[in-house]
């Protein structure tokens, strides 16, 4: 591997490129892998508009947090890793820097520095037959993972997932996994309700065209609430990112329901209280992973996820693949190729 690599970089807001720079070099407790394939994620975007994590900081910063490669070097206390092997990465630790999350390391690359691999939670070695482009789904399926976790549902309990981008479909997956079959996916893009459906969404409904909570109480039965009767749906999956539908489960959920919130709302969303309380709701955040990281990978090697990927780039065409994300509401997980 050359001491130069190419890496997405963020300069500013709205300014991304991809540029030649220095691969760190490898210390006695790293590890160098060379990227087969990385995901983008709809916080990459949030990073160009913002210029950064929060905004610009004193240098660059890379992007890409959804990566599956194979180890080209280990420092010498990595005992338990080797060159030649395929793995996944798991790309946050507080102390040391989130790879493609503010550190000076990013995923969307021809290799990357993974600091600490010594730790033995950083690389996470995958099968010969599990290709590097569903590998890289590790991590948005973790997230979508954690989300199900946090919603803490009864084993085949009637479940509603409102936004099928890439992490509701990844919910709906390990749902799916979990031997729930009545669930629900709620999505304006006809693309994605296919997918949903092909993941295992027992039916879809578009909001766009009629009632959603009469559809669904049509579907998971109905439950008296004080203000008339409500959907008997136990769980709420919120991976729209849209403040008015969280709003809108808030309002009209049954009595007794959980709610996930796991999609990203940078703007304060009203929150009725009075039904939290009259209908004594649950409403749980979930961020990142479940605690056990590898579970998201034998969910890889269980079932076939496939379907979730709709588009893939090479590294060059960066540009044309964050305005794919950006600007088609079709989308499923889009994939960058990296290195053959």
């Amino acid at each position: 591997m050359s001491s130069t690599i190419s890496q997405v970089r963020v300069h500013g807001p709205g300014t991304v490129s991809l540029d030649t720079v220095e691969l760190p070099e490898c210390g006695p407790r790293d590890a160098v892998v060379e990227l087969r394939a990385c995901g983008i994620c709809g916080s990459d975007l949030g990073y160009i508009r913002l210029g950064g994590l929060g905004g610009p900081g004193p240098e660059p910063m890379p992007l890409g947090h959804e990566m599956a490669g194979v180890i080209s070097a280990v420092g010498p206390e990595v005992t338990d890793l080797r060159p030649g092997q395929r793995v996944v990465i798991h790309p946050g630790r507080d102390d040391i820097g989130r790879i493609g999350n503010g550190s000076p390391e990013g995923g969307l690359a021809e290799a990357v520095l993974v600091r600490d691999a010594a730790a033995g939670d950083r690389l996470y070695p995958i099968p010969d037959e599990l290709p590097f482009e569903l590998a890289a789904l590790t991590e948005p399926l973790a997230v979508g993972m954690h989300a199900v976790d946090q919603a803490g549902l009864e084993p085949g309990s009637a479940v509603a997932v409102f936004g099928c981008g890439p992490i509701g479909l990844a919910a709906i997956a390990t749902l799916a996994d979990r031997g729930h079959t009545d669930i629900v996916g709620v999505e304006p893009s006809a693309t994605r309700r296919r997918l949903a459906e092909a993941l295992g969404a027992a039916v879809t409904i578009d909001p766009t065209a009629g009632d959603v909570w009469e559809q669904l109480g049509r579907r998971h039965g109905t439950t008296p609430a004080m203000t008339g009767a409500a959907p008997a749906t136990a769980g709420f999956i919120e991976a729209s990112g849209s403040g008015a539908v969280l709003a809108d489960i808030i309002d009209h959920a049954g009595r007794g329901a959980r709610i996930s919130v796991v999609a990203v709302h940078y703007n304060p969303v009203p929150v009725n209280f009075l039904r939290v309380l009259t209908s004594e709701l649950t409403i749980r955040g979930s961020i990142e992973y479940p605690p056990r990281f590898r579970d998201a990978i034998d969910l890889l090697e269980r079932r076939d996820l496939s379907p979730l990927i709709t588009h893939r780039f090479p590294l060059e065409r960066i540009d044309e693949a964050f305005a794919t994300l950006q600007h088609d509401r079709e989308c499923g997980k889009i994939l960058v190729d990296m290195n053959g």
